[in-house]
């Protein structure tokens, strides 16, 4: 069943939290005084994404807590839908399988423990088709967002659901760095994970499917991703296992795509890796950065080719960097990224570090409110870019020291439609 609210009820509530913010002087109502053509905003781009991502694994951004309500995760939800319309964003990521298992009643997985605190329980409603209905009514996309191949974030396979799939095929599983994960080299894992994916896509007008930097695991000191059994049954064909793993995340995102395109051929999909794909120093077509991480060695995704050969609709970097900083220069990676897309079929849109802004922890520029906005700023520059994504939603309705409200006032002072 779907879980609604009235009509009258999500207009009082859309209507309370814009009043709250043009009341205290907040990011709505500074972006509206200059959108008479006076401000930044005389050039203000029509289409673009502007999105922000809700992550629901480990309840980092929804639902607060396990073990709310129906009603309270509803009510959760719809505040972070209509946080994105007062911040004049036009589209909302909603991690819907975080670790393979289920924010909708699916056939394949059990339902997520971040609902009730046990993995497998029906929570009494169906979050994924609430969520597109009230995004929809409010001129939201709804792009749901799925992690192909973890499964927990330890190492028990008992404490997962009687029924998760991972404990009926036990030899599908590797464990890695704490947690455990689907092998991406078996065909018969490949299928199912799409398979299970897909089924959301069947039931649900979502507007896009969105995976994130997790293909591969990242690499951990001292520990070894352990697939001989399968590189040995189905990589004699390539000359390094290196090769024969990209491969394999190669076929996943061609196969998606294609499932999508069959099932849906509205519905977009797009990817959002770690911002660097290989450094200039390991490959002369690479960024100039230094990162420790490259995506195409580390996580096996070979990010632009996926864009160069238009694999994907969008391709959304987490260039969670700022300017100037010198590992990874946000400065030098839009760029690179900006070019990468020049000529392809694939929309760029830039995913921005929000968390960051005000953290304590994090290095002098993000605690400069100006520090965000200086990102679109730039990237208006580059006009492949067609927008961005910020991380994550608890953020946003936070706003430590008001980095979101100064996007707002300098760069979202009306609405914008998505690029099509």
């Amino acid at each position: 069943m779907l879980h609604r609210k009235s009509r009258l009820s999500r207009r009082a509530f859309a209507v309370t939290a814009l009043s709250a913010l043009v009341a205290g002087g907040g990011a709505v109502a500074s972006g509206a005084a200059m959108a008479d053509g006076r401000g930044p905003n005389r050039r203000r781009v029509t289409r673009e994404m502007r999105g922000v991502w809700v992550a629901t694994v480990a309840n980092r951004d929804w639902p607060s807590k396990q073990g709310l309500t129906a009603d309270e995760q509803c009510a959760e939800l719809i505040g972070h839908l209509d946080n994105a319309v007062a911040h004049h964003l036009n589209t909302v990521i909603l991690q819907v399988r975080p670790t393979a298992d289920a924010l909708w009643p699916s056939p394949y997985e059990p339902w997520s423990q971040v609902l009730t605190g046990t993995q497998g329980k029906d929570p009494g409603w169906d979050p994924l088709g609430t969520a597109v209905e009230e995004a929809h009514a409010r001129g939201l996309d709804l792009h749901a967002w799925f992690n192909p191949y973890r499964i927990a974030n330890h190492t028990d396979l008992s404490r997962l659901a009687e029924s998760h799939p991972a404990r009926r095929y036990p030899d599908w599983v590797v464990a890695y760095g704490g947690k455990l994960y689907y092998n991406p080299g078996l065909p018969e894992v490949r299928a199912f994970v799409q398979e299970a994916m897909l089924d959301a896509v069947a039931k649900y007008p979502v507007d896009a499917v969105h995976f994130d930097d997790y293909f591969y695991p990242y690499p951990v000191a001292g520990q070894t991703f352990d697939d001989t059994d399968a590189y040995d049954r189905y990589g004699g064909g390539f000359a390094t296992r290196d090769d024969w793993r990209r491969d394999n995340i190669d076929q996943l995102v061609q196969e998606m795509a294609a499932g999508i395109r069959k099932l849906r051929p509205t519905t977009q999909f797009g990817i959002s890796p770690f911002g660097v794909w290989r450094n200039a120093a390991t490959d002369p077509l690479g960024s100039d950065s230094r990162a420790g991480v490259q995506t195409y060695d580390d996580l096996y995704a070979d990010t632009r080719t996926w864009v160069r050969e238009g694999w994907i609709d969008y391709i959304c970097p987490q260039l969670y960097w700022n300017i100037g900083f010198e590992a990874a220069d946000y400065a030098k990676l839009v760029p690179w990224w900006a070019e990468v897309a020049r000529g392809s079929r694939t929309r760029l849109y830039i995913g921005e570090a929000l968390y960051k802004a005000g953290d304590p922890a994090q290095p002098a520029a993000w605690q400069d409110v100006d520090e965000l906005s200086r990102h679109l700023t730039l990237a208006k520059d580059h006009p492949q870019t067609c927008g961005h994504v910020y991380f994550a939603a608890k953020d946003m309705a936070a706003d430590r020291v008001g980095a979101m409200a100064q996007v707002v006032a300098d760069h979202y002072g009306q609405p914008a439609k998505l690029p099509r």
